[in-house]
């Protein structure tokens, strides 16, 4: 029997093909084939068949799958799927499934690599990249699966391609590279390494103008697309090429001749307990910052950058305000700035905050497969493997960056060793627990900035021609980045529209939030994870979910604690507390002068949520306004 996982799954036995058609039934088979030969728990196999959001039921029902999983499979191949407290084990050869026999070949290649069998590495890496056949879990129906082991998949490929170029280029194959690195670096041209590889084998094929103009374009798609500089590893691959060094043009004799610092081999590369470990670079390309973030970027980048932090510590910054002001977009450009100081890897995670918050121990297991741990040596333990991922990451300098964090019990485990490491963090919550941390809450652009983002994306004499429209578009806004990209793409959609005709369709919308939508970003799921988190911070008076439903159900704009207390027949200390938890939530404006506001998209959603829950609109002194 065959398992393949290097693309579509498929299970073949005797040549034919093994039908597990249930989607979920799927997802079981793909979780145990990635921990063959090791418990998986029953509670995790849960957690990537209903996304981490499993129902009470969920262990019943994973041991129903599992039965006819057995039942699919054959009396004989079923008998491999054990009952292993606390969960499943899957008993499989090496060479029963492709990522097994995968494995084998680049073992393989790393022994002969060390043995200075270049040759036979190259080979080996070869035939273990001809297993693959299309997208790993592209037919898995799991969110978090593909998060997890799709990504490690495809990074683990991306590394096998890049030893077997090293091994091939110090055997002097420059030229037969050639081909295979463009196409590569066509797909993935902020790869640095694989055009630092493109770039050395088109100097020793003598195409130094060629290799010196890719770098010229990388750059400039960098500074555009990053704000960052191209690497050192790749500007040290640019001054080899300058000064006419690693020119090779015959094989050498039985000594290979070194090639630069920058190309590792095979052997150092899959050392994950050596010097020559993994420098993961998963920092995600981003949209230009708004110039009026500019001041906050050089808060983070002084604070991330200092040289002498506190000995144990480990310098973290924390980027708080409400959805869509920016913090993501913020805290990457600050961390595509440092790459340099981070010269052993960036590691990003989107931990998802809301209702679906990724577990701090589904990252731990991404992050050190991305650190060269292999799977079969990852610890089952939850304190295991935080040690183990303390002990990697101690005494390097290493950015790792956490985005749209929930908790601080989600961050605690992911804080790394301390010796040089910086940690920056994205969140909706303001994480007052987080010892040592330096906050950096962003507010909402003015009226200038707004302004200054709109004509960036629609053009300046657009945005000019109609400065009354473009105000009050902005003025819909509230001065959120996001929303004013949204619009922005909108007006770019529909050129033959005028500012106005798109301010008056946004006043005029019986819910606001659906005009503020385009392709994947909204601004309606932000507020629902807000919404979605709202907790009750007394134990009496109303719950801070009922109030904002009966804002929505008044019509108002601003109000005082009194007007809500006498609203809601509760003690203004009782409505203060709700509303508190408003603010600090961010679907209330923080009071001033004694009056709380809301604004234009905080005022649409509370209608939409008082309009969901059924609640009558309030005939009461609290009066709209504005």
């Amino acid at each position: 029997m065959k398992f393949l996982l290097l693309g579509p799954l498929s299970i073949r036995s005797n040549a034919c093909e093994v039908h597990i058609s249930a989607p979920r039934q799927r997802v079981v088979m793909a979780a145990l084939l990635f921990n063959a030969n090791r418990v998986i728990s029953v509670d995790r196999i849960a957690e990537y068949v209903w996304d981490g959001a499993a129902p009470r039921s969920a262990p019943a029902t994973v041991r129903t799958y599992v039965m006819r999983l057995r039942q699919a499979l054959g009396e004989h191949a079923s008998a491999r799927i054990l009952t292993r407290a606390p969960g499943y084990l899957l008993e499989l050869g090496e060479h029963e499934s492709d990522l097994g026999q995968f494995t084998a070949h680049r073992r393989r290649a790393a022994e002969l690599a060390e043995r200075g069998d270049l040759e036979g590495s190259s080979a080996e890496l070869a035939e273990a990249l001809a297993l693959w056949r299309e997208e790993p879990l592209a037919d898995i129906p799991s969110r978090t699966l593909r998060d997890v082991e799709g990504r490690y998949l495809q990074e683990l490929r991306l590394q096998t391609m890049e030893l077997r170029f090293d091994a091939e280029l110090a055997l002097l194959r420059h030229a037969e590279l050639v081909p295979e690195l463009w196409r590569l670096v066509r797909k993935y041209p902020l790869r640095e390494a694989l055009v630092g590889k493109l770039m050395l084998a088109l100097f020793r094929s003598g195409r130094q103008s060629e290799a010196l103009d890719l770098y010229r374009r990388t750059r400039a798609l960098l500074v555009e697309q990053l704000g960052a500089e191209p690497s050192t590893d790749l500007c040290e691959v640019q001054r080899h090429i300058l000064s006419a060094h690693d020119r090779p043009r015959t094989p050498p004799g039985p000594r290979l001749a070194a090639a630069p610092a920058v190309v590792a081999t095979a052997a150092t590369a899959v050392a994950w307990k050596g010097p020559g470990r993994p420098s993961p670079a998963q920092l995600p390309s981003v949209p230009p910052l708004p110039s009026a973030h500019a001041a906050p970027l050089a808060r983070l980048e002084r604070f991330l950058g200092a040289s002498a932090p506190t000995a144990g510590s480990v310098p973290t910054a924390v980027v708080t305000g409400r959805g869509g002001v920016g913090k993501s977009v913020l805290a990457l450009h600050a961390a595509h700035t440092l790459r340099d100081r981070s010269v052993h890897g960036q590691l990003y995670a989107d931990l998802g905050t809301g209702s679906c918050p990724l577990p701090s121990r589904t990252v731990l297991l991404r992050f050190l497969a991305d650190l060269g741990v292999p799977r079969g040596e990852i610890p089952r333990e939850d304190s295991e493997r935080e040690s183990l991922y303390r002990s990697l990451t101690s005494g390097r300098r290493m950015l790792i960056v956490l985005d749209n964090a929930d908790s601080t019990a989600q961050i605690r485990p992911l804080i790394p060793g301390s010796g040089g490491n910086s940690l920056l963090i994205t969140s909706r919550r303001r994480l007052a627990d987080l010892e040592g941390a330096q906050p950096l809450l962003l507010p909402p652009l003015d009226d200038g900035g707004s302004l200054e983002l709109l004509g960036s994306i629609i053009g300046p004499a657009r945005a000019g021609a109609e400065p009354r429209a473009a105000r009050t578009v902005l003025a819909v806004c509230a001065g959120l980045p996001l929303a004013i990209r949204i619009a922005g793409t909108r007006l770019l959609e529909r050129p033959h529209r005028s500012i106005g005709d798109f301010a008056r369709r946004l006043i005029r919308a019986p819910r606001l939030l659906d005009e503020l939508r385009t392709g994947d970003l909204g601004i309606r799921p932000g507020l629902d994870s807000d919404h979605n988190g709202l907790r009750r911070t007394a134990p009496t008076g109303p719950h801070p979910a009922e109030v904002f439903t009966a804002l929505g159900a008044s019509g108002a704009r601003s109000f005082s604690g009194g007007e809500i207390a006498e609203l809601l027949g509760c003690s203004e200390a009782e409505a203060e507390e709700a509303l508190d938890a408003l603010v600090e939530a961010y679907l209330l404006c923080p009071p001033s002068a004694g009056e709380y506001r809301l604004d234009a998209l905080l005022k649409a959603y509370a209608g939409e949520r008082a309009q969901k829950s059924g609640v009558p609109r309030y005939e009461h002194p609290l009066a709209p306004t504005g």
